[in-house]
Order: structure tokens, then C-alpha cells, then sequence
């Protein structure tokens, strides 16, 4: 599990470990990670340029001690300092190194020749405020072009929030210590962040709030038949999408449904639908009892009444619900049954009261709001997805490609949520797992290249047989 931390949560187990460690050799830590992490990534040393712009915090000190380090590699290090006052001890190894030092007051231009193989950002670290002081733009803009690593989160963005309400720093790579942070997970400062490193630096940290599931962490969770197994212990699923203005949507959240998880699936909806699925997928079959239903994508005008129909069997048997698309304008909160929405932002707007931009902007923010308001987890489409329990405990997924941003996707991943969950997966894992398999499978059919939503759904069998066991 990757799990991210607030700078509260960071700060605290920083000041517990440095009480118990010699002055400054927690930083130590932080550098050499740094260093070895930039070493790495520009793949030698010995002649490289290196650029430090350094503030006056501890993430200088950090960007300075690790400048040394790659000098006494053999690298040609030059520190702009953009603060009058920096970490003194960093500064003076960095020149006993025999690092260049220009001051703040200096010019800060290139000097001919001296165009720099890599920038580090040691500007500010997690407890800067959001956006960038005008010599630091000015730096910045001096150096367009040339690759960014940054120390532990890109400067200028929101550390907890993952919002980049201001100018800020767009890294190739992030080089961050102890845990990841909110905005290495969360859009749009993860757009920011490019690769994240992340150093072990023995801080003992709290339970997070944000987590990532990994492989491994998807290969224990995913339901898998007992020996014994028939289809009616897998657990059956029901559709109840698609419709005469929007047939594929039926048939993309079937085709997400019987991707395997479940034991059964039954397609309840529009004949001329129902029969182009049958076509499809013969082993789809019609009404009766189900352990879970998918509701509302392509449903249009009956989205309503099929909301109904599927809420009231949920109410009545204690079923677990999908809702997407059409059918989430009419819920009413707070609902009275286990269920997912999976809204995209614009979905999620309307639902709330808010602009499509206020929620791209602040997407950790709106989907636990959205779970407190609906008393159930909410699924929000995104680079980043996130799911988000009542309780404000957030999952981020960090699988897929871009090309996945595609007219019915989300009906496929309707369909497979739809799935784990008949299959016995709380809502919580439901969606998180289905999202990350969503994600691994587009990538997997994808490789690089243009796909379509009804690719996915044959490409998860793939990414399962990759799991490790579990």
C-alpha cells in the first residue's frame, strides 16, 4: 500500500525521530536519499551540471547537503540562492565541496557554456505555502526547459490538498522522504510531481487518511472461487443500464460485469438492448435475484424509475448498489443502502451545487464532501480517481493512461464495481480494486496507443494473470 501523510502527521514523526538522532542526521538521510535518486535518474555523475535553486527552509538544506554529495561525485554543482538567509551547513559543505554559491542578490543568469543537465528544486518544502515568490519565477523562467527534479513535493503546490491554486513548480522527478504526501496522489499537484521517489528515512507514522493500493494490494483483496465454488456462491450481479437512445451503454456495462468476478450476470432493461446483449454475451441471462445491481448509465428519461425499482430490491433483500451517470441526479441524500457512485466531475457538480472547475480544482476536497453528504462511497472519475468513504478515508488510483479518457469507460468500470461487489467486496475495495484493475487493463490493451471503451473489459483477465500471488 502506498500511503500519504499530512505535514501535521510528517512533522510530528520527523520531530519524535530527530529527538532520538545526533543534530542533522535526519537530513543526512534526506540528502543522500536525494542525491542517489539523482545520481540515478541522470544515470552518471562525473561532468554533469547540476543546479540547485535553494530557499531558506530545511528542503534547502536538504537540496544543498545532496549538492555536495554529487560534487565530491564529480559533478559541477552551482546553488542560486533564492533567500537571504539558507541552511548554514548545507551551504558550507556544499563549498567545501567546492560547489558554486550565487547569492540572492546575485544575477542568476546562465553563464555561457553552463546550461545545467538537471534543475533541483529546493525552493520551498511541505510546509510552503501554495505558489512561488517572484525571484523564484524569475529563476524558473530562466531555466524553461531544462529537467526539474524536486525535493520532496514540487514548490508552490498545496502539500495537503493536492490544489495548485498558484505559479508552482512541474518536476520530472519528485524525490520525497518518509511517506508520500496528499499531493504526490491527488490532481492536480500529482500532474506536477512527474515520477514519484520516495526515501525511507525510519519515520513511524500514524495510520493515513490517503492511500494508493499496489499490486500486491489488489491480489489480496480480489475475490478468487473457493474449491467448492458454483456460480450462485460467486455472487451475481444485475444490469440495469442502456437504452433505446443509448444501447452501447448497456452493453459496455455488461461487458464490464462479465469480466469474471462474479458467478452471474443478469441484464434487466430494454428489450431491443437485452437482445443485443444476449448476442453478445450469451451467458448473460434475465431477471431474478442478485447479490448487486448497476444502475443509470444510458438509462436517459427511465433513469428515474429504474433507480426506483433497483433501490427498492436493495432496501428489501439488502442489496449493494452501483449508481452512475443518468440515475445520479435523482438520488437523494443521505441513501439508506450500501452503495458506490461513480460521477465524473461534472456528474459530481451538478450533484453538489458546485462548478465543474471548483471541483477539478479541488477534487479531495468535493468527493468527502460527496461521501458525508450521501452517507456512502463515492467513486470520482478522474487521472487521479479517488474513492472516498463517509469517514473522509480516501483511496487515489494511480493505474491507467490517458487514452483511457474515452466515451464509455465508465460504464465499463460501472459493470466491474458492480461485480466485486456481488462477488463480496465491501463498497470501499470494490471500488478501489475495480478502478485500479480499470486503470491496469487500459494501459494493458492500450500500450501507448489510441483505445476504445469496449477494449478494457477483454484486457482484465491480463492484469490478473500479472498479479503476484497473494
Amino acid at each position: 500500500m502506498r500511503q500519504a501523510h499530512t505535514v501535521e502527521q510528517v512533522r510530528a514523526a520527523e520531530a519524535a525521530l530527530m529527538a532520538r538522532l545526533p543534530e542533522g542526521a535526519l537530513m543526512m538521510r534526506a540528502a543522500h536519499g536525494l542525491a542517489h535518486a539523482i545520481a540515478d535518474w541522470l544515470g552518471s555523475t562525473y561532468g554533469r551540471r547540476v543546479l540547485l535553486l535553494v530557499g531558506s527552509g530545511d528542503n534547502g538544506g536538504d537540496a544543498l547537503h545532496a549538492g555536495a554529495l554529487l560534487a565530491r561525485r564529480g559533478a559541477g554543482v552551482e546553488a542560486w540562492l533564492l533567500s537571504e538567509t539558507v541552511h548554514d551547513a548545507g551551504l558550507a559543505a556544499l563549498q567545501a565541496a567546492g560547489g558554486r554559491v550565487v547569492p540572492a542578490a546575485g544575477a542568476q543568469e546562465l553563464r555561457p557554456g553552463a546550461r545545467p543537465d538537471v534543475v533541483v528544486d529546493g525552493i520551498v518544502g511541505i510546509g510552503g505555502k501554495p505558489g512561488l515568490r517572484p525571484a523564484a519565477q524569475q529563476a524558473l523562467a530562466r531555466l524553461e526547459g531544462v529537467p526539474v527534479v524536486a525535493v520532496d513535493v514540487p514548490s508552490g503546490v498545496d502539500v495537503d490538498t493536492g490544489q495548485t491554486p498558484e505559479p508552482h513548480v512541474r518536476a520530472d522527478l519528485t524525490v520525497t522522504f518518509g511517506t508520500h504526501k496528499p499531493a504526490h496522489l491527488v490532481d492536480p499537484a500529482a500532474g506536477a510531481c512527474g515520477v514519484v521517489h520516495l526515501v525511507d528515512i525510519g519515520l513511524d507514522l500514524p495510520e493515513p487518511g490517503l492511500e494508493s493500493l499496489q499490486a500486491a494490494d489488489v491480489a489480496r483483496l480480489l475475490p478468487r472461487p473457493a474449491d467448492d465454488a458454483h456460480k450462485y456462491t460467486r455472487g451475481v450481479v444485475g444490469v440495469r443500464a442502456g437504452s433505446e437512445t443509448y444501447p452501447g451503454a448497456g452493453l459496455l456495462s455488461v461487458a464490464g460485469a462479465a469480466t469474471g468476478f462474479a458467478g452471474m450476470v443478469r441484464y434487466v432493461g430494454d428489450v431491443a438492448v437485452g437482445d443485443r446483449v444476449r448476442a453478445a454475451h450469451p451467458e448473460v441471462v434475465g431477471a431474478g435475484r442478485v447479490q448487486a445491481w448497476v444502475v443509470g448509465s444510458g438509462a436517459g428519461d427511465g433513469a428515474a424509475a429504474t433507480l426506483a425499482e433497483a433501490l427498492a430490491d436493495a432496501r428489501e433483500h439488502d442489496l449493494a448498489l452501483v449508481v452512475d451517470a443518468d440515475a445520479l441526479q435523482h438520488l437523494e441524500a443521505p441513501l439508506d443502502v450500501a452503495a458506490v457512485l461513480t460521477p465524473h466531475a461534472g456528474e459530481l457538480a451538478r450533484m453538489l451545487g458546485e462548478e465543474r472547475a471548483d471541483v477539478e480544482a479541488r477534487p479531495l476536497h468535493f468527493v468527502r464532501a460527496a461521501a458525508r453528504r450521501y452517507g456512502c462511497v463515492v467513486l470520482l472519475k478522474g487521472h487521479h480517481t479517488l474513492v472516498s468513504t463517509p469517514d473522509g478515508r480516501v483511496r487515489a488510483t494511480t493505474t491507467g493512461t490517458p487514452w483511457l479518457a474515452t466515451a464509455g469507460a465508465g460504464d465499463v468500470l460501472g459493470g466491474m464495481v458492480g461485480a466485486l461487489l456481488a462477488a463480496g467486496l465491501t463498497p470501499f475495495d470494490a471500488a478501489s480494486v475495480g478502478s485500479w484493475l480499470h486503470g491496469g487493463a487500459a494501459t494493458t490493451v492500450s500500450r501507448g496507443a489510441p483505445i476504445v471503451a469496449g477494449q478494457v473489459a477483454g484486457a482484465v483477465a491480463d492484469v490478473v494473470r500479472t498479479l503476484p500471488a497473494p
